[in-house]
């Protein structure tokens, strides 16, 4: 793939990791052809600010859990009106990083 298109892509999307995925991630775009860059520009990745913003303010419903598709933890923590309170504020220390785990899970999908 033409490294244009890599610079643009790791610009638009740098924060969706962390940053040591990135010079990796730069090495597997780069040998990546264009039909598997398309997939990849459908992956439906999420933003770690909006999954915190969101858990801030909807997390004790599990809503955050609902949007990184961990169905079952969202229902515990529906059920748990997020774990007495507990569960919240520790997902508003963690939310972020498995956001971008999550993405990173995603991409390799697509990668291999």
């Amino acid at each position: 793939m033409e490294q244009q298109k890599v610079d643009m892509f790791l610009m638009s999307y740098g924060k969706y990791f962390e940053g040591h995925q990135l010079m990796m991630l730069r090495d597997k775009l780069t040998t990546l052809d264009d039909s598997k860059f398309l997939q990849l520009q459908a992956a439906n990745l999420k933003d770690p600010t909006t999954l915190l913003i969101v858990s801030i303010i909807g997390g004790h419903f599990g809503i955050d859990r609902f949007l990184l598709g961990e169905v079952g933890l969202g229902i515990a923590k529906l059920l748990t009106c997020g774990g007495l309170g507990i569960w919240t504020m520790v997902d508003w220390f963690l939310i972020m990083g498995r956001t971008r785990e999550i993405n990173m899970q995603k991409v390799q999908s697509v990668l291999y």
